[in-house]
């Protein structure tokens, strides 16, 4: 059995060595696709970063800063007198998260993310102890420890004032973490490999398989659903290795992305895929500002006269209604009519997207809306 593995093994590297180049649009299953049970593991945990300047926890809000630090001198030696309460600056409590990638070997080391949980106004020059980073099993996979690297600072004025650039109260640390522990990462089983999309589309999945029994020989893919397909593989972990290196180079034409329009709300970004198009619509659009400006009077009464000044309020108030052109929408028209359209009203990003919304719920937009 083994000796025939071996043989279909190399049978389909070389019949795939020997395929012709794909069309120019087509993308590597290697871009596309992950292979099923090689991902990244979350990695989070609790410590102290020390040596900032005075810009640490204030530990009347923050007790439990007090409590680390009291617990880590305890595991020294140390004891804190009772009745105390140190105030101490340079100390912020925070967090560490980190990513774990797959494959990953004790002795390699991970970059860090550190962000405060207390009041730390900055960890500009900061230094993180010795802490340990848990899976979601709390299981303990990596050892963390290095100098934070804070992109941006913050000036504070004796008046209450602030002045501040980024975030300083978060940093990285390059190459922070040690993996002390490595995740068992299963390829599949004995027959199989998975291969998951990385966007779901039933026409690029049945693509993929399409292609990969195009080269390695009928039967060798089958299409699961939207994301997966299944890939029949060597049984050898050596061979598996070899063959999937080859399998992600195999390239395949993607099917493409449905119509979407997609807003993004805080920023007023609206983006129009290619696909869109809008059935036989009049649009017309107009803006209505009202302008309200107070202009208050003085008057002043004569000398030595028993009057007294008075301010008295005088309030102007204008309405201006843009010029309303109204633009008709031919049926089926694409994306760049639509562009070309709302252009020549001058519709801003907000404008657009009212348009938009209404050409929806009048059935004229054949796209989906999405609000992110």
């Amino acid at each position: 059995m083994e000796h025939r593995s071996r043989r279909l093994f190399v049978a389909l590297v070389v019949l795939a060595l020997a395929l012709p180049a794909a069309p120019a649009r087509a993308e590597r299953i290697k871009d596309i696709a992950t292979v099923g049970g090689v991902r990244s593991n979350q990695l989070v945990g609790y410590g102290l970063v020390v040596g900032l300047d005075g810009t640490g926890d204030q530990t009347t809000q923050a007790p439990f800063t007090i409590q680390s630090i009291e617990n880590m001198l305890l595991r020294f030696g140390v004891t804190i007198p009772p009745n105390t309460n140190p105030q101490l600056k340079n100390v912020a409590a925070v967090t560490i998260t980190a990513d774990l990638p797959a494959f990953a070997k004790p002795g390699q080391t991970l970059d860090i993310t550190v962000g405060t949980i207390g009041n730390a106004s900055s960890l500009r020059g900061g230094n993180l102890i010795m802490t340990p980073l848990r899976g979601a099993d709390g299981q303990i996979y990596a050892m963390a420890q290095g100098n934070v690297v804070v992109s941006g600072f913050g000036v504070n004025g004796k008046d209450g004032s602030r002045i501040s650039l980024n975030v300083p109260s978060s940093g990285r640390v390059p190459n922070g973490a040690t993996v002390e522990r490595e995740v068992p990462v299963h390829i599949g089983n004995d027959q199989h490999l998975l291969l998951n999309l990385n966007t779901p589309d039933f026409t690029t999945a049945a693509r993929v398989a399409e292609a990969i029994n195009k080269s390695f020989g009928a039967e060798t893919a089958e299409a699961l659903d939207a994301v997966s397909v299944r890939v029949a593989a060597p049984a050898s972990p050596s061979q598996r290795v070899s063959y999937l290196s080859v399998l992600e180079a195999v390239e395949v034409d993607p099917g493409e992305a449905p119509a979407r329009v997609i807003i993004n709300s805080r920023t007023g970004t609206v983006v129009i895929s290619s696909h869109v198009r809008v059935m036989s619509a009049a649009v017309a659009h107009g803006s209505l500002s009202v302008t309200i400006t107070e202009r208050p009077e003085v008057s002043q009464p004569a000398p030595f006269s028993d009057g007294r000044t008075v301010v008295t309020p005088r309030s102007s108030i204008d309405v201006h209604q843009a010029d309303a052109r109204m633009f008709v929408f031919q049926a089926g028209v694409n994306l760049d009519e639509i562009v070309r359209a709302v252009n020549q009203v001058g519709a801003a990003p907000g404008d657009l997207v009212a348009i938009l919304e209404a050409l929806r719920e009048a059935g004229a937009l054949r796209a989906e809306l999405v609000v992110i």
